[in-house]
């Protein structure tokens, strides 16, 4: 029963997605070249709204769907780790025009050469499971 709750709550996140043009290539090209805030100020609406849901979860520690507590386990500090990793976050999205939450509404929508986004990011993932204990973290 929870996995149709997921779906449904996935499908109606891709309509928002799709319907606020947060996944269309041309938003994010604008973007990029600083033609357009419409990007900018999804962006910021998120991280305004996740800040405020974080600082409210540490304060009134809820529970989950699950009845466990939830937990938020501090990030280690480093500047650098940060920096490359957004360098290189943003130029693979730059590059293939999504970033992974919109790859799912774009083919949902019929864009079916994002197949080729979609199956370079789990291949990245992977490498980057293999790899990732000998990467400076």
């Amino acid at each position: 029963m929870r996995s149709i709750i997921y779906l449904g709550i996935g499908v109606f996140f891709g309509i928002i997605l799709f319907k606020s043009e947060a996944a269309s290539w041309f938003r994010i090209y604008e973007m990029f070249q600083f033609k357009s805030f419409h990007m900018y100020g999804i962006i910021g609406s998120t991280v305004g709204i996740g800040i405020i849901v974080t600082q409210l979860i540490k304060k009134y520690a809820p529970k989950s769907f699950y009845g466990a507590p939830i937990t938020i386990t501090p990030k280690e500090k480093g500047f650098s780790r940060y920096i490359l990793g957004g360098i290189l976050f943003g130029l693979g999205w730059a590059l293939a025009g999504a970033c992974p939450g919109p790859i799912f509404a774009l083919l949902g929508a019929g864009y079916f050469p994002i197949i080729i986004v979609l199956i370079s990011s789990i291949l990245g993932t992977f490498l980057y499971g293999i790899v990732k204990n000998k990467l400076p973290h």
